[in-house]
C-alpha cells in the first residue's frame, strides 16, 4: 500500500488550508485510484453557517474532497507532476447521507477513463461503511499559469 501524509499530498496538489480537504491518503496507484480520508471536526469554518443548529458538511465540499483524492491519483503520474486537475463536469451525483462533526469521511476515486489530458473518475464517499455521496467526476489536466 502507498500512503501519503498531508505534507506529501501538498507536494502533489496545489490546494492549501482551508481548501485542502484530504488529511491523508491510505492507498493509491498513480493513474488508477486513490483512497483518502478527511477527519471532519466541529472547527471547520463552513459549520459556522451550514447550519448553526444542525452542522452538516456541504455536499459540494464532499464532491471537492473526492475530486482532490482523484487528483492525487492523476497528478502523481510522472507526466502530470506540477500540473493541476480541473473539473470538467459532475455526472450521476447522488447525496445519500449527512456528514457531521466527528465523522471520518472515507474518499475513494477510481479513474475509469482517460484520453489525453481528460478523464473520468468514479467517486464514492462514505462514513462508517455507509455511502453518503456517489458520482462521476470529469477532469482535465492542465498547466498552472
Amino acid at each position: 500500500m502507498n500512503s501519503l501524509t498531508t505534507k506529501q499530498i501538498q507536494e502533489i496538489l496545489p490546494h492549501r488550508h482551508p481548501f485542502l480537504l484530504v488529511d491523508y491518503v491510505e492507498d493509491y496507484t498513480p493513474g488508477e485510484f486513490a483512497v483518502g480520508y478527511k477527519c471532519v471536526t466541529y472547527r471547520e469554518d463552513f459549520f459556522a453557517g451550514h447550519f448553526p443548529a444542525e452542522p452538516v458538511m456541504p455536499g459540494v465540499l464532499i464532491v471537492e474532497a473526492l475530486a482532490q483524492v482523484g487528483a492525487v491519483a492523476i497528478l502523481s503520474l510522472e507526466e502530470n507532476k506540477g500540473k493541476i486537475a480541473f473539473f470538467g463536469g459532475i455526472n450521476k451525483c447522488r447525496f445519500k447521507g449527512k456528514v457531521k462533526p466527528g465523522d471520518k469521511l472515507r474518499l475513494e476515486t477510481k479513474i475509469i477513463r482517460r484520453k489525453g489530458p481528460m478523464g473520468v473518475g468514479e467517486a464514492t464517499a462514505s462514513v462508517d461503511g455507509k455511502v453518503v455521496v456517489t458520482g462521476e467526476l470529469t477532469f482535465m489536466v492542465g498547466d498552472a499559469e
